[in-house]
């Protein structure tokens, strides 16, 4: 989907979701916890930078995926899956930011520090596409990526003052979905190919 669709998704009447802001007073409490711990770190918050960066329209984790295809030859068809989970479910929250359109943190307290393509917040693209690799990616090797991955990725998008608790669970959640599919998918084409129903 375009950007230029999804913008027409997100002005479509009817759509428009403004969270009370009293609502969002325990997200701030939480980001100024992280921020004020973790976060006051210059290591941290130049750590989280490049994780912005790497992470940013799941491209760091295509790269990967695609660079996997090319050397493992004989598992080409799962590095690809890491790579179309990524980007897949990096475009599935770019879709439902668009209609929710929640604004990113603004409040006095939280320091921003890395800047970002929007100005939208739920959920984190960042924690979606991050998840779908991590467990696609944990699958394919055998390790336990998830754990190792995920919760740096959910942290440094509060440190960074970008993104709320609940936007990068929520975009957590959602990568998991994405990879649960792609995983599936995979599993019905090799069941096609040996002629067996799959289990």
């Amino acid at each position: 989907m375009t950007a230029e669709a999804a913008d027409a998704i997100g002005r479509s009447p009817g759509l428009h979701v403004v969270p009370d802001p009293q609502t969002r007073s325990g997200e701030v409490k939480v980001l100024n916890a992280v921020q004020g711990t973790i976060g006051r770190s210059p290591a941290v918050i130049s750590a989280a930078r490049g994780m912005s960066h790497f992470g940013e329209h799941s491209l760091g984790w295509m790269a990967i995926g695609a660079v996997g295809a090319l050397v493992d030859k004989p598992r080409r068809r799962q590095w690809a899956g890491v790579a179309v989970g990524a980007f897949g479910s990096h475009a599935a929250s770019v879709v439902i930011k668009r209609i929710v359109r929640r604004k990113r943190p603004h409040d006095p307290s939280v320091q921003v520090n890395v800047s970002t393509p929007s100005k939208l917040s739920f959920p984190s693209s960042h924690a979606t596409s991050t998840t779908a690799a991590a467990v696609l990616l944990g699958r394919l090797t055998g390790l336990p990526l998830p754990a190792v991955l995920v919760p740096p990725m959910l942290l440094s998008r509060m440190v960074l003052g970008v993104h709320y608790p609940s936007d990068v669970l929520a975009g957590s959640a959602l990568g998991a979905a994405s990879a649960a599919a792609v995983l599936a998918a995979e599993k019905r084409f090799a069941s096609d190919r040996t002629g067996k129903s799959p289990r």
